[in-house]
Formats: structure tokens, C-alpha cells, sequence
């Protein structure tokens, strides 16, 4: 843990603590409240003793416990359907209720059986229970005198979306300090994942608060009705997540099959995929664009499926014919994937990841800001990971100050210069001298170079690469 996620946890855990306390303490001045809780979170309604409101306690507490029992991991986001009571509780016992309620109740199992290290069981509970006070506060302020059913349902979802923005904000923050990523792509992955969680359960607990009220004694039971319901948003979200591995464990596959026609690039996209997605984070761009860059990392070379192993695994110079066939990987690919709807974001990717800055690339000799960005993230990483590893034509890979150097040499013409700026800051060459972060920037072209003769660049692609510049 580093010194700044240390201090941030710590930080957050004081806070959580002083004001659950605080909390506690304000509402049990409140001479209606039992405990410093609302009375309607009786296990009885309209009774107000002591026993029937730390029964009703007890009674959330188990259900929180439930619906956090199983959580599922989307992405970056841990998911439960624990939102649902926490949020019943405040409408029920307020601020404070649903503090603790959140504090206690949202033990995991994984917690129990000691698979999280101490501090982070503390994190996540705090990370919780601060969110669930500040939404009770929320609900409370917007709560009607009257009782108002349209007007209580509104305060519900107000103190809901407070309790969801403020828990996204401060995991966000902890993984972003934990990664050293931008906050703002964690959140917007925080947000991807888990907001359709919000919309589907916020209405429901408000429900489920209702129902535990009925005025017949049999709330309790009927509200445990809803334990099905939240169960099966739990097995929805779990069968998503699985499709979604399944679909990217089989891309995966696919793409070390290929991978292994060539013993020199068994990994290759694999690694691609991993560079990629950190120049995308780097880039803050969406999630949606990560997902495209990590298929369409795993899937770039999947056309040379269709390249004879005469060609692909011969170790001597190619012929301009062979060239020719070699080069023809990225339509290849984009026409094989092409079929498949889920992979339409990955196409440009696939197509494009050979085209040149300069417009002296292939397939279609793209030009600069003409060439999709994420085909130009690609296109670096795939660049980077040959250069450092070994290849037929170049037996002893370059290290990676020698790869940063042809990077930062070439950026402008073979690569987009901001791709490149973004690839230096990242882990892939920390710590690696950078030997373009004290040029004048007009010794770096940020434009186009015009290339003199495009009868001279179609001749250099009909012969081998720079060996230091060529992907597998």
C-alpha cells in the first residue's frame, strides 16, 4: 500500500467513525426516535419499545447481510444488491440506522474466510457507512411532514443517488491512488458497471419499506418476499459477467492459436492487449474504448490465419510478393471478425493498426487524425512489444530505452506523437532514459511529414521493415 492510499484510507476510516458517532449522537437527542432511530423500523408497527426497534435493526441487518453475501465483480466494480435495504433503512430508521446498517450488515463471506487483508474489509466499510449517513442526512432533509407518497419517493431516490455517487466516488479514488490510474476512468468504470444497479434497486427499496410498514403486524414477512427478487438480480449480474469472460476467454484463445502458428510470437497479442489498455487508461479513454482496445489487442493479428506458413514462418527476407501477402493480415482479419456484431467496435482496430502517421501505411494509407485513435494506440503497443521481443530477423531483442528511442525517433511519422507522449508515462518504461522528453518540440513533428515519393513508400513496403520497426 503506498503512503498516499495509506493516508487516504485512514483518512476516510477517522471520517467514517467520528461521523457515525456524531450521527448517533444527534438523533438520539430526538425525544420520538428510540435509539436514536426512527420508530418505524419497529419489527411492529406503531409499537416504540426498546426490544421491537433493536429487533427491526437486527431484522435489516440480517437481509443487508444476504444481499452482500455474494458479490459480483463487473469489471473494475465489486456489485452487490446491498443497496436495496441499506436504502429501505433509511426511508425506516434514518441517518443513523442505516450508518451502522451498512457498517455491520454488509459482511462478506470472502471477509469471514479471510481472503481480504484487514485493511481492506476496514475500507470497505467505511466506504459504505459514510455514503449511507450522508444519504439518510438527505433523505432526511427532503423527507415530507405529511407523509406524501410521491413526495417521500422523491427524498427516497435523492438520499439513494447521494449514497451511490459518494460510495463510487470514494472506491473510485482508493483504486485510482491503488493503480496509479485517473481517477476519472476508474469512476467512469465504477459507473459503467454498477449504475444500472441504482436504477433497478432504489425504487425497489423504497417498496420494500412500504411493505415492511403494513399496518398488520406481517410487514416483516412479506418484505422477505423480496429476498427472491434481489437474488435473482444477483444471478443476472453473475451470468453477465460470466458471458462477458466466457466471450473474452474465447477471444483469447483464438488469439494464441494464431499466436502459436509462430513460435517467435507465442503472447505477442496477449502483451499487445495489456500495453494497449494502459496507453487507453494513460489517454482516460471511455471503458467502452478499453474493452474495444483489449479485444482488438487480443484479435489485431488474427488475419495471418489466413497467411500460408511459407510466408508467415519463413525466416529469410519476403519477396514483393510475399510482402504483398503478409501485409494483407489486417483485411484478412477485419473480414473474418467482420460477421460478428459484439466485435464491431474492434473492426477499425484490426484494419487500421498498420497504417502509417504519415500516410505511408497500409491497408488504406491513412493520414494522421484520419486513422482511428484507438488503431493508433495499437499501433505503438504493437510496435513496442516486437521491438522487445525476438523475431526471426532479429534474434536479440532491443531493450526498452532502445524501443523508446526508435519510438520517439519515428513518432510523427510512423506513430502519433501524443500516443507515444502517452506510452512514456506509463510502467512499461519507467524508470527508462526517454529521449525525447528534453527535445524542442519542432524537433518532434506533431503534423503529418510529408513522405516525398509515395512510389518510394509503396517500394519500401515491398521489402522488409526496418527490422527495429517491424510487427509480427
Amino acid at each position: 500500500m503506498t503512503k498516499s492510499l495509506k493516508a487516504y484510507v485512514t483518512g476516510l476510516v477517522a471520517l467514517s467513525a467520528v461521523a457515525l458517532v456524531a450521527t448517533s449522537f444527534v438523533c438520539a437527542q430526538n425525544s420520538d426516535w428510540v435509539l436514536g432511530m426512527r420508530p418505524s423500523i419497529s419489527i411492529v408497527p406503531g409499537t416504540t419499545t426498546t426490544a421491537a426497534v433493536v429487533v427491526g435493526l437486527l431484522f435489516w441487518l440480517a437481509l443487508t447481510a444476504f444481499a452482500s453475501a455474494l458479490p459480483v465483480r463487473v469489471r473494475g466494480a465489486v456489485v452487490s444488491v446491498s443497496i436495496a435495504p441499506i436504502v429501505a433503512v433509511m426511508v425506516l430508521g434514518g441517518p443513523a440506522a442505516a450508518g451502522w446498517t451498512a457498517l455491520i450488515g454488509t459482511t462478506e463471506l470472502r471477509e469471514l474466510r479471510g481472503r481480504v487483508p484487514w485493511y481492506g474489509t476496514v475500507f470497505n466499510h467505511a466506504g459504505l457507512a459514510l455514503p449511507a449517513l450522508l444519504g439518510g442526512l438527505v433523505l432526511e432533509m427532503l423527507r415530507p411532514e405529511t407523509g406524501a407518497t410521491a413526495a417521500e419517493f422523491a427524498a427516497t431516490m435523492a438520499g439513494a443517488t447521494v449514497f451511490y455517487v459518494s460510495n463510487v466516488a470514494i472506491t473510485s479514488t482508493a483504486v485510482a491512488l491503488r493503480e496509479g490510474a485517473h481517477a476519472r476512468t476508474v469512476i467512469a468504470a465504477d459507473v459503467h458497471s454498477s449504475l444500472a444497479n441504482l436504477v433497478a434497486l432504489s425504487p425497489l427499496a423504497w417498496l420494500m419499506a412500504r411493505v415492511y410498514q403494513m399496518p398488520d403486524g406481517g410487514g416483516w414477512w412479506a418484505t422477505l418476499l423480496f429476498a427472491m427478487p434481489l437474488y435473482v438480480t444477483r444471478v443476472v449480474y453473475s451470468q453477465v459477467v460470466e458471458m462477458r469472460e466466457m466471450f473474452t476467454q474465447t477471444i483469447g484463445a483464438l488469439a494464441e492459436a494464431v499466436d502459436k502458428r509462430d513460435p517467435f510470437t507465442s503472447q505477442h497479442s496477449r502483451r499487445v492487449k495489456e500495453i494497449a489498455v494502459t496507453i487507453g487508461r494513460e489517454l482516460r479513454v471511455s471503458e467502452s474504448e478499453l474493452e474495444a482496445l483489449e479485444w482488438g489487442g487480443l484479435l489485431h493479428d488474427v488475419g495471418k490465419i489466413g497467411i500460408p506458413d511459407a510466408v508467415l514462418l519463413k525466416q529469410e527476407r519476403l519477396t514483393r510478393d510475399e510482402r504483398k501477402i503478409m501485409n494483407a493480415h489486417p483485411v484478412k482479419g477485419a473480414e473474418i471478425i467482420a460477421p460478428v456484431q459484439k466485435l464491431a467496435p474492434e473492426l477499425p482496430i484490426i484494419r487500421h493498426h498498420h497504417e502509417w502517421y504519415n500516410g505511408s501505411g497500409y491497408p488504406d494509407r491513412l493520414i494522421a487524425d484520419e486513422i482511428p485513435k484507438l488503431a493508433r494506440i495499437l499501433h505503438v503497443a504493437d510496435a513496442f512489444e516486437a521491438m522487445t521481443a525476438a523475431r526471426p530477423y532479429r534474434m536479440i531483442p532491443l531493450t526498452p530505452a532502445q524501443a523508446l528511442a526508435e519510438l520517439r525517433k519515428f513518432s510523427g511519422i510512423q506513430f502519433d506523437p501524443v500516443v507515444v507522449d502517452a506510452f512514456v508515462k506509463t510502467h512499461w518504461v519507467a524508470g527508462v532514459d526517454d529521449p525525447g522528453r528534453d527535445l524542442d518540440p519542432s524537433v518532434v513533428p506533431m503534423h503529418p511529414r510529408p513522405v516525398p515519393l509515395l512510389g518510394d513508400a509503396a517500394r519500401m513496403q515491398a521489402t522488409e521493415p526496418p527490422p527495429n520497426l517491424t510487427t509480427p
